[in-house]
């Protein structure tokens, strides 16, 4: 088993364009791949209930099946269990799925009968930023996730940290945020997947800093997929909870929550904002 550490951002419409562009990446040359992915689980949700996630890529003539346990962190940074390797297809590799814990949990009549449930397709421009702090894969992802006629647009960042401090990520994250206009999200493929099939969302409970501020980024998930303003105004709600519980963070969940009464919120500043204040709180919610 891997530990995947990423920071997990979305992007404005502008995002795929402007980001190539920013200093840190534009001398570089990205590697650029179409990737296929099919989303496995029961038909009641077993593997969504126990917040573990099943897929099938097809990466040109490769296939490889990955296992992705529930995450913790908030604010788009997240750690959590990974196991990857490649298959012979057509269909998944039952007898290895069986050899991983968390999927011989479920035991053999759940895994017998994973099917298909979506499907998300997508390019990936990669680039590499190697410095002595820290080395970090840079996957920018646009394409769309579908769930039979349903679709939602993928306009995602991973800052995918392969060697050095989780400290780095939120660095670079913050760099970019300078001049594109992102902002922390917690919701993985998988889970806007589960979204879009049962044509509903559900938002995590607040509490603590960093339980609201993980609501709020949810809602502002739900908002992008949806386009309901109902999911704005309980982003907004949110931050404002957040803005009562902490004097540490009260200045940055009141500007959030100000930013959110317009529908033209989503620039560089409330990226700069909502990153600072993720830095500070660092949660441990359980993610999706």
């Amino acid at each position: 088993m891997a530990s995947e550490i990423e920071l997990k951002l979305a992007l404005a419409p502008s995002g795929p364009d402007t980001l190539p562009r920013h200093p840190s990446l534009a001398t570089l040359e990205p590697q650029v791949s179409q990737l296929g992915n099919t989303y496995y689980d029961t038909p009641e949700g077993a593997l969504e209930a126990a917040r573990s996630a099943l897929r099938l890529r097809r990466d040109g003539q490769h296939l490889l099946q990955t296992v992705k346990t529930r995450g913790h962190g908030g604010g788009g940074l997240s750690s959590r269990g990974e196991w990857e390797w490649p298959i012979s297809g057509p269909g998944l590799d039952i007898a290895g799925l069986a050899e991983i814990p968390p999927m011989a949990a479920l035991g053999e009549a759940t895994l017998a009968r994973l099917e298909p449930r979506f499907s998300t397709d997508f390019t990936r421009r990669t680039w590499r930023l190697t410095s002595a702090r820290a080395d970090i894969e840079v996957a920018l992802d646009c394409g769309e996730i579908r769930a039979g006629d349903a679709r939602v647009t993928i306009r995602e960042l991973e800052l995918e940290l392969k060697d050095g401090e989780p400290s780095a990520l939120q660095a670079l994250a913050r760099d970019l945020a300078a001049g594109v206009a992102l902002r922390p999200s917690d919701t993985s493929k998988a889970a806007r997947g589960g979204a879009l099939l049962l044509g509903r969302w559900t938002l995590p409970e607040g509490g603590s800093p960093a339980a609201w501020f993980h609501r709020a980024t949810v809602a502002l998930d739900a908002l992008a997929d949806s386009h309901d303003p109902a999911w704005r105004h309980q982003a907004r709600e949110a931050f404002q909870q957040l803005a009562c519980l902490s004097d540490d963070t009260a200045k940055s969940a009141r500007w959030l929550a100000d930013a959110l009464e317009s529908p033209d919120w989503f620039d560089a500043a409330f990226g700069g904002h909502a990153l600072a204040l993720a830095r500070r709180l660092s949660g441990d919610a359980q993610l999706g």
